[in-house]
């Protein structure tokens, strides 16, 4: 399965890029686009109306058309209309991700950010990292208002910018891409910063100057999605990051094997797989690590099913290799239809080889996609027991993504064309709920949910 992230451009990797390609686009172009874009949500998503109206994805089609009035739009600005129609499908897996080209174009050219990195829990915004010259504003204060606007009404406007099913994993998002990035994208960059915060000390308000893109933001920051392949030994468990689920898979596979033949010589019973802050990506390899703790043959979904359409069939013919079993499945469907597809049950690993104690598996509010439903999967079948907070992602959800790229303007979009139901058959509208309940507050370099497990297993 495609992972739900269509990754931002980095900074640190698009230099290279952001002064290449058209920057301008005319009106007609990006109505040529929007059109384009519209006619294509409506033929290739597997349901688009899932979590939004007809009536309201008609409605904000026709209100864009009619706001694009000037004469020419660069690309950050066509970007910013276009991306409005993607996220009112509501779909985490249906986008035009942020604007990185654009953003690395901003920074490079010495562009200037909000200081505060920020975290969300609760229905509150916390400052994770204060980037600002001003010491009094402290990790874990609340950010009630910026430049008068309160923090609710700032979301809600970033948020028509977000494909996501509902306000929870919204500001996931918005929290993973960072919250001074997608300001600028909205709202552009500010000469100054009026905050009102609330901390232990009451609420107080503060002027901040904005900060240097990159040399006081990029180049100082973490991303929130850090997964890393890593295997340690603690004190009473092995502790075992798989990375996310893509990439090489041959040398992946020679990590996950390695790392168990490991966990065989240090003869531990409790086993921590690391699934926070992981992008997800294909159940080829989420399986191959399931496999070594699998107590019988198992799937990864009860269900998978997918709609072709003939957008569908005039990209693949376009794009993919028509021999391949998938897509040529795709193609003798009829337009419209939906399907099942198939997988094999995957076998689980030699007895052996096998890890056979007590598993526990770490996600948050990052595990996104193929991590949420592995950690789905591994809870079905009773392989092991989830901790920490519940995840962003649905474990049964709208994805198999296809990408495409709008003819004028160039900008990718990504199309749901499948759905999958979790290993139980729950379609319930939420994330993977933990065994284990654990909060997860991102705001500092303590790690609650595997100190807190380690203490349980003491």
């Amino acid at each position: 399965m495609r992972t739900i992230l269509v990754l931002l451009i980095s900074v640190l990797t698009s230099l290279h890029i952001h002064g290449q390609g058209r920057n301008q686009f005319s009106k007609a172009e990006v109505r040529e686009d929007l059109d384009y874009l519209y006619n294509a949500l409506k033929n290739a998503h597997y349901n688009v109306f899932a979590y939004t109206t007809e009536a309201d994805f008609n409605s904000t089609y026709e209100n864009l058309k009619k706001a694009i009035k000037k004469d020419s739009l660069s690309l950050l600005e066509a970007t910013n209309h276009l991306q409005k129609l993607t996220a009112k499908v509501k779909n985490g897996h249906t986008a035009i991700e942020f604007p990185g080209q654009a953003y690395a174009k901003f920074v490079y050219g010495g562009g200037k950010v909000f200081p505060l990195e920020l975290a969300f829990e609760d229905g509150q915004a916390l400052v994770r990292k204060n980037w600002s010259q001003n010491e009094n504003i402290k990790t874990g204060d609340q950010v009630i208002s910026i430049n008068g606007t309160s923090m609710e009404v700032l979301l809600d406007s970033i948020g028509k910018q977000v494909s996501a099913e509902r306000p929870y994993f919204r500001n996931v998002k918005i929290e993973m891409y960072s919250f001074p990035r997608f300001y600028w994208q909205v709202f552009g960059e500010e000469e100054n910063f009026s905050v009102t915060i609330a901390g232990e000390n009451g609420t107080e308000s503060y002027r901040l100057a904005p900060i240097r893109a990159l040399d006081d933001y990029e180049m100082k920051r973490n991303e929130v999605m850090n997964a890393q392949m890593n295997l340690k030994f603690l004190q009473n468990a092995a502790y075992l990051n798989p990375g996310n689920f893509g990439g090489n898979e041959k040398a992946y596979q020679k990590f996950i094997d390695s790392a168990f033949t490991e966990i065989k010589k240090h003869d531990v019973q409790n086993l921590i797989i690391d699934l926070r802050n992981n992008m997800g990506g294909n159940d080829s390899f989420s399986d191959y690590l399931v496999s070594y703790f699998a107590e019988e043959a198992f799937k990864w979904n009860s269900s998978f099913t997918l709609k072709t359409s003939q957008f569908l069939k005039e990209n693949i013919r376009k794009t993919k290799d028509t021999t391949n079993p998938f897509w040529k499945e795709a193609l003798e469907h009829a337009n419209g239809e939906i399907y099942d597809y198939e997988f094999d049950v995957y076998q689980p690993q030699p007895k052996p080889r096998r890890f056979e104690g007590k598993v526990y598996v770490l996600v948050n509010r990052q595990s996104h996609s193929q991590s949420a439903v592995t950690a789905a999967q591994i809870q079905d079948y009773d392989f092991g027991t989830i901790v920490g907070e519940e995840t962003g992602d649905y474990p049964s959800l709208y994805a198999s993504i296809f990408s495409f790229n709008l003819p004028n303007t160039g900008i990718p979009v990504s199309v749901s064309k499948g759905y999958m139901v979790r290993v139980n058959g729950s379609k319930a509208e939420e994330g993977v709920i933990p065994d284990i309940m654990i909060r997860d507050h991102l705001l500092d370099e303590k790690d609650e949910i595997l100190s807190a497990l380690l203490e349980k297993l003491d």
